[in-house]
């Protein structure tokens, strides 16, 4: 007999609840626990995987095809210098229908959704065909090396889920007026372009590698990578960050260090970019060396009729067509995507994510709960 903890504000309580426990990443600071004794409460199979330092939570009701998974994360981002806050950020404060606190929109409250929601639909429907889940990791803010990435290969052999809800802040302006049906790969490049150090007033001794450095970037800035296609916009390439010198005024430097990161559509892979990117340096007379790391391949949602699901449910609880595309960054969707499952992405407005004073709409909140009930509800009553 299953429990439920579902009262008519139940998906702010379980917010506030949430942003209380400051779980930087990659602590959890007992976000888990909490979500998990409920869901166990409500007849939910619930199983904890810790590797290293992150804490990860798979929590399965039924089974069979057609099996969604609703998937978050319960570590936030550092809060930073307190004292610029409105509030404390993990007082939960509620103003207006504001819920200020860090993580409130990215995501504790897409999670909060999530478990109300899953409670509520195996309380009404305890004999339901397929499989319902969730699944949380500690780790999607931090390196997300410990986090879903490995625990679905942990899982693999014993779970397959055909659908999955990522809820990740992908709102624009409205609740819903964005859904991402796929995401761009990442690829990271740490880059030293090497010179030769000397006296500044002694040029011709020296190899200055910014100005080597100045003359490659202009090649990586001018190269179009890619034209992407219908579903995917152009690979990009930028810079974060650079450093040079010694710290002294008449020194020129040996060597020039810069990060850079591809956001790259399947229009090219991995193996292309690297290529490419070591031919501009070749063209340019740039002596590097390159340390890459590939942090997820481009996926995309190709199931029609789940991406028709989600638009409709969105279309008839909210008036409005969403739009659906690829734009964005990344996130653990890329980890349940090469083992078959679709992914798409639906959460809150992500206007104040990461920033001081983050803050989700309380309106919003049991609205997305309304959200993720319906999708639950279509895709096994239909067996999408």
């Amino acid at each position: 007999m299953s429990e439920t903890n579902t009262t008519p504000d139940a998906v702010i309580d379980l917010a506030c609840e949430l942003i209380r426990r400051p779980s930087t990443t990659p602590d959890d600071a007992g976000c888990q626990p909490l979500i998990g004794e409920r869901l166990q409460k409500a007849g939910f199979v619930i199983e904890n995987h810790r590797f290293s330092e992150v804490d990860n939570l798979l929590a399965v009701h039924g089974s069979g095809s057609p099996s969604l998974v609703f998937v978050g994360h319960t570590d936030v981002v550092p809060a930073g210098d307190a004292n610029q806050w409105r509030h404390p950020p993990f007082a939960a404060v509620s103003e207006g229908d504001r819920l200020y606190g860090r993580g409130a929109a990215d995501m504790k409250g897409s999670v909060a959704a999530m478990v109300v929601a899953l409670e509520e639909f195996v309380s009404q429907h305890p004999d339901h065909p397929g499989t319902v889940a969730l699944m949380l990791t500690s780790d999607e803010e931090g390196e997300a090396i410990h986090g879903i990435r490995q625990l679905m290969p942990a899982i693999a052999n014993r779970h397959h889920f055909d659908y999955a809800l990522v809820g990740e802040p992908s709102s624009h302006q409205r609740l819903g007026d964005t859904v991402r049906i796929g995401r761009r790969g990442s690829l990271h490049v740490q880059a030293t372009v090497l010179g030769k150090q000397g006296h500044v007033a002694y040029p011709e001794l020296a190899d200055n590698p910014i100005f080597s450095a100045a003359r490659f970037i202009t090649g990586l800035a001018n190269t179009q990578w890619d034209q992407g296609n219908a579903d995917f916009p152009p690979t990009s390439f930028q810079i974060a960050n650079i450093t040079a010198g010694t710290g002294a005024a008449n020194v020129i430097p040996g060597q020039l260090h810069f990060q850079g990161n591809f956001r790259f559509s399947p229009e090219s892979t991995p193996e292309s970019l690297q290529a490419r990117f070591e031919a501009i340096a070749r063209e340019t007379g740039t002596h590097i060396e390159t340390r890459w790391q590939l942090s997820g391949e481009p996926f995309y949602a190709s199931d029609r009729r789940w991406r028709e699901i989600v638009r409709d449910v969105i279309q008839a609880k909210t008036g409005q067509k969403p739009v659906m595309n690829t734009a964005g960054g990344t996130s653990d969707g890329r980890f349940l995507a090469p083992h078959g499952t679709q992914v798409v992405e639906l959460g809150p407005v992500n206007a104040t994510i990461h920033q001081v004073n983050e803050w989700v709409s309380q309106k919003d909140l049991r609205l997305l709960k309304s959200l993720y009930a319906a999708i639950m509800e279509a895709v096994l009553r239909s067996g999408a």
